[in-house]
């Protein structure tokens, strides 16, 4: 399996919108979706979960809600921030209400009347209406502990915080291991606290950034800016002619920003958003799912198997159809028939009915190199591939980094590559693993059992009884099978996935509720990926669905239309503030800090934007 895409390091970039851009906006506009949803005036997105505040006050959340990140509370809000698993919003009278995951209190708002609110990873922070800053959550490295002074503007990053004097000075607390809080001097008008760099926004629209350099991210081009976001390996500015420019790490091509005029830019993760002027949303770089491996074709199938990033189907003619990523060739399927499909991370295995045994996609470390013979089954892992001999024999091949291609001896029945690790059937029911066991994942318990399946770092195996036993990572309680009887088991990157007896499918772990489902129906044979999974129903159909909703995977009313405000309106609470054009509101960034509106014209919110 993949390097693993998730919150462990966590996104942290507050945004800096343009001059002008305000939050919580209501008054004239266009549709947005159905109209019954009423128009967007803001989105903020989290880790895998996002918010809209609509110009009703109300807001909508949707995505992720492990820990309730999305049980948005009722009644009106005036600006949203969403953090790594929780998320805060603005009440019109000025109170914060924070919601989602509470580990280190981060959602555990203080009382009284706050002017803006920023969410990190772990932490949070308000901005009184007398300038003062007052964070809570996770103190390790101090990112709580203001300073008692005045601000206009504060940012919450990752394991640190910065706040823009009302001189326009800019001080940082908390980690400043790589230089993040060593913030330069002279006056800004904006600041953006990402995971381990923080920028600026000078006034004669010049950006500065400092801290952590890998990849070049705080290495800024010679440009004007009207806006900077800071993220997690990169950092995208707004021109002034509205075109975004992005720096730094490129791995998922999250700095290739499209042309055009954008109104706001958000950089998040290894993924980059934008608000055009016409309020339409366009996100490039990571955002799994626009890889299209849950998006089945079609038709009769007899099998179907979920890798990396695309997934593959066995038609019942024995032709063989691939979908998704197709960086590596993985989905350009030999012509012929085959008996039986693998999909692993970057390259797929088919199972001639002669036996032998054929890959396509990449070749590192000889992985699509099959061996001759005779096979009768076939497993593609991350860098290696194992299938099994007729005569019973296990035989592997590529990367044998963790020994995971040295195959014991003996007769198995089944064999399954996960993603450095390996797991047999033997003849007799027993489990046995191989390969990688960091965490345990080839420490098969004992017993008899009818199926195994490996996944990153963990294990599953279906007793005779129906029943699944899980071993290794239990980190997103990926292992912790649910009672009851299964025909089935598939063993994913942070997930786990069971067919039930009746034919139902269920799932666990790291699914993001509420997203971690097929189609509604009776399946067969089931498949979990990295971040998707594939089922095969009793009619011979696929359905597939992502377990995961990664930011740039953009809502279709979002996406389709955005929230195309062309009017002007008046501000959300906060009365005393004149009528100003607006400008909508993207906030992608993890800790995008959407800030609320005093009645002091204030710039405001965490390094996100300001109103003059």
């Amino acid at each position: 399996m993949a390097a693993a895409v998730g919150w462990g390091a966590g996104i942290l970039g507050a945004l800096l919108l343009a001059a002008g851009v305000v939050f919580g906006l209501v008054g004239g506009g266009g549709q947005v979706g159905a109209q019954e949803r009423g128009l967007a005036v803001a989105v903020t997105v989290g880790d895998g979960h996002a918010c809209a505040l609509l110009d009703s006050g109300e807001v909508e959340c949707w995505g992720a809600n492990r820990f309730g990140q999305t049980d948005a509370p009722g009644g009106r809000f005036s600006a949203i921030s969403a953090g790594r698993a929780h998320s805060c919003g603005l009440r019109e009278g000025g109170t914060i209400v924070c919601w989602g995951w509470n580990i280190h209190n981060q959602a555990d708002a203080p009382s009284g009347r706050f002017a803006a609110v920023s969410t990190g990873e772990l932490h949070t922070c308000g901005l009184r209406e007398n300038g003062a800053v007052q964070c809570w959550g996770d103190t390790l490295f101090d990112q709580t502990d203001a300073p008692g002074r005045l601000f206009s503007a504060v940012s919450a990053g990752g394991d640190h915080t910065c706040g823009l004097r009302e001189n326009g000075e800019i001080r940082c607390w908390g980690d400043g291991r790589f230089g993040q809080t060593d913030a330069l001097g002279g006056r800004f008008s904006a600041v953006s606290a990402g995971r381990s760099h923080t920028c600026g926004l000078r006034r004669n629209g010049v950006v500065e950034c400092w801290g952590y350099n890998g990849n070049r991210r705080a290495e800024v081009p010679n440009a004007r800016f009207q806006a900077v976001s800071a993220g997690e390996s990169h950092t995208c500015g707004l021109r002034t002619n509205g075109a975004i420019k992005c720096w730094g790490g490129n791995d998922h091509g999250q700095t290739d920003a499209p042309n055009g005029r954008f109104s706001a830019v958000s950089a998040g993760w290894e993924h980059t958003c934008g608000l055009r002027e016409n309020g339409k949303v366009e996100c490039w770089g990571d955002g799994w799912s626009l890889l299209g491996q849950a998006d089945a074709p079609g038709g009769r199938f007899s099998a179907v198997s979920a890798g990396g990033f695309h997934s593959c189907g066995l038609r019942e003619g024995g032709t063989v159809e691939c979908w998704g990523n197709n960086e590596q060739s993985q989905t350009e399927a030999l012509s012929g028939h085959f008996h039986a499909i693998s999909a692993g991370e970057s390259h797929t295995c088919g199972l001639r009915e002669s036996g032998a045994v054929e890959c396509w996609g990449s070749n590192g470390s000889g992985r699509a190199d099959s061996p001759s013979g005779r096979f009768s089954a076939i497993s593609a892992g991350k860098t290696y591939t194992c299938g099994l001999h007729e005569s019973g024999a296990v035989g592997c091949w590529g990367g044998n980094e963790y020994g995971q291609s040295d195959a014991p001896s003996g007769r198995f029945s089944a064999v399954n590559a996960g993603s450095s690790h390996v797991c047999g059937l033997r003849e007799g029911g027993a489990v046995e693993c191989w390969g990688d066991n960091e965490y345990g994942q080839s420490d098969a318990p004992s017993g008899h059992f009818s199926a195994v399946s490996a996944g990153e770092r963990h294990s599953c195996g279906l007793r005779d009884g129906g029943e699944v036993v899980c071993w290794g990572d239990n980190q997103y309680r990926q292992t912790k099978a649910p009672t009851g009887r299964f025909s089935a088991v598939s063993a994913g990157w942070t997930h786990t996935c069971g067919l039930r007896a009746s034919g139902a499918v269920e799932c666990w772990g790291y699914t993001f509720e509420g997203q971690a489902r097929p189609a509604a129906g009776n399946y067969v044979r089931i498949s979990s990926g990295y971040f998707h999974a594939c089922a095969l129903s009793e009619a011979g159909m696929i359905s597939c669905w992502m377990m995961y909703n990664w930011a740039a995977d953009v809502p279709g009313w979002l996406r389709a239309g955005g929230f195309p405000i062309t009017g002007t309106g008046g501000l959300l609470g906060r009365g005393g503030v004149s009528r100003v054009g607006v400008i909508a509101l993207v906030s992608l960034g993890v800790s995008a800090a959407v800030a609320g509106l005093a009645r002091r014209r204030r710039r405001v919110g965490g390094g996100c934007g300001r109103v003059r």
